[in-house]
């Protein structure tokens, strides 16, 4: 089979950065980082975060080929602050943003493991709502 093992996906080999920038010498204020051993979900989330960031004029990543485990994140920014910094700010915000995620969706599920709670769940989670089932309390997802 062509597809690599598994391991090799998101397992750095001795003396192998996990990031690694270089500065564009055709576009003022711009660098291409390349990140490996990652994929389409922290490359959007990353693009996302610098997008947000109102010095940056552009960011966009790709992943030349899905057998192989790297992206490749571009960036410009207005010149008031370098791409490799635009980019630690960015890190360090998405971050922050899942460890909220992360908080609320403890404390969402810790209320249901408290004692006394009654709630009357379908087999999917979801509170019931006491509305119209189908035949044998089965609904469209059953199919």
């Amino acid at each position: 089979m062509n597809a690599p093992n598994r391991s090799e996906l998101f397992v750095l080999e001795d003396g192998e950065k996990a990031v690694e920038i270089l500065e564009d010498t055709k576009i003022p204020n711009a660098a291409t980082i390349k990140v490996v051993k990652q994929d389409h979900t922290l490359a959007n989330m990353l693009r996302a975060q610098l997008l947000a960031t109102p010095s940056v004029l552009f960011a966009g990543y790709k992943v030349p080929h899905p057998l192989q485990p790297y992206f490749i994140l571009k960036i410009q920014t207005d010149g008031t602050i370098t791409p490799a910094d635009v980019l630690s700010q960015a890190c360090n915000r998405l971050i922050g943003t899942l460890s909220t995620l992360e908080a609320k969706f403890k404390r969402e599920f810790s209320f249901k493991d408290v004692e006394g709670a009654v709630v009357s769940e379908d087999p999917y989670g979801v509170p019931s709502t006491g509305g119209p089932t189908w035949a044998g309390g089965r609904d469209y997802l059953d199919f």
